[in-house]
């Protein structure tokens, strides 16, 4: 449908601000020298962009937090969701707001997304008493928004993965699978007796201990803040799952296992430190030393393998594990965001050694989840969801 000219002109006033304004002609109406007038709706709309993106005003938004928590408001006001958080990122960025996350009607005010979460867990050390409890509501908030999103497809992922990948035909009697016993024995119906002769059982071993061991190995430094927090609720949801053993392991130049937190992600979640170096080979000697049953273990590590270690030791450490049977997968990226920036040279030799490294989804994490469980190769897995991996070193 055709615009008129007025409606073009009023978009641009509002994308280029009140200076472009005074140049479009016209009446002035909402401040001297702005000759294309704003209104009602209209007015308040550019205020609030005028606020955050007009570069001649050094402090759009003062210092005060009642004026930034109002500003919240109005963005919410007048904008999508979408757009909001997008503005909530241009403001920390732009206007150093990071202090002002410290103050609780500001956080009671924002639009809660993974990217505000990460940067209350890297703030969480400097949080004055009198914020932390509204901080952990806004965590909360975003992980159970999350949990309903993700958690089904990864249960329904895992759970099915787990049952295919130990179909047996000699399982016991309380194991029997009777829907597909009955399946695949339909061409032994006896009409006279109007039963199924079972010349073949089917059957799951669901009743013995855990069929996975699953250890998620991750990565906190900064530029890894919203995997951190994604590979916290899907710990979580993992251990939910009595049919796999679940654990959780967070490094920067130290090693924190959180296991004992993932019953409740948001005090896993807590107990992260997001910031500070990379010590991918001593977070790879501790997962040595938990690791009980390696051809039945699933190695996650979420890294982009910028290594501030030992990088010869690393290397030979994921050797060792891939030697002993280890599946290991290394996620460069586990987040929403684009292609990450990651150390190409180490995923290239990870990659010669057969351990896959790619960027993912969390959409596609249960899915990921479901093809390791059935030990599925994973560069191919990686390939039929359009997804690019690093290649092995020549030589």
């Amino acid at each position: 449908m055709a615009i008129d000219e007025q409606e073009r002109l009023r978009r641009w006033r509002l994308v280029l601000g009140k200076s472009a304004g005074e140049s479009m002609g016209g009446a002035g109406g909402d401040g001297a020298g702005d000759g294309m007038a704003l209104s009602g709706r209209d007015k308040g709309m550019d205020s609030v962009l005028e606020a955050l993106y007009d570069t001649d005003r050094s402090a759009g938004l003062g210092s005060s937090s009642p004026n930034v928590a109002r500003w919240l408001g109005d963005i919410r006001t007048y904008f999508p969701s979408s757009t909001v958080r997008v503005m909530q990122q241009d403001a920390l960025q732009r206007l150093n707001l990071t202090q002002m996350l410290l103050e609780p009607e500001m956080l009671e005010n924002v639009e809660a997304d993974v990217h505000l979460v990460a940067t209350l867990l890297s703030l969480s050390r400097v949080i004055p008493d009198k914020t932390k409890d509204t901080a952990r509501q806004v965590v909360r908030k975003v992980v159970e928004e999350l949990e309903r999103k993700l958690a089904n497809p990864l249960l329904q992922a895992v759970r099915g993965s787990l049952s295919r990948a130990t179909r047996t035909r000699r399982p016991r009697a309380n194991e029997i699978d009777w829907n597909r016993t009955i399946r695949a024995n339909l061409k032994n119906y006896l009409p006279e007796r109007r039963t199924i002769i079972a010349e073949q059982l089917i059957g799951y071993g669901h009743k013995r201990s855990s069929l996975r061991d699953i250890v998620l190995c991750v990565d906190q430094s900064g530029s890894m803040a919203a995997s951190v927090v994604y590979s916290g609720i899907f710990g979580a949801v993992l251990a939910s799952i009595k049919a796999v053993s679940t654990r959780m392991v967070v490094f920067d130049t130290s090693v924190v296992d959180l296991s004992d937190d993932l019953q409740d992600p948001v005090d896993l979640l807590f107990g992260t430190q997001l910031g500070g170096g990379t010590d991918i080979n001593r977070a790879l000697a501790y997962c040595e030393q938990v690791i009980t049953r390696p051809t039945q273990t699933i190695l996650v590590l979420i890294t982009d393998l910028y290594e501030g270690g030992n990088r010869q030791e690393m290397m030979r450490r994921a050797a060792a594990l891939v030697g002993s049977g280890v599946q290991v997968v290394c996620l460069l990226a586990l987040s929403d965001r684009g292609a990450p920036s990651f150390d190409q040279r180490n995923a290239a030799q990870l990659a010669s050694m057969g351990i896959p490294s790619f960027a993912c989804t969390p959409d596609l994490f249960p899915d990921l989840m479901a093809a390791a469980i059935q030990k599925q190769d994973l560069n191919l897995w990686a390939a039929r969801n359009d997804i690019v991996t690093a290649r092995g070193e020549e030589g």
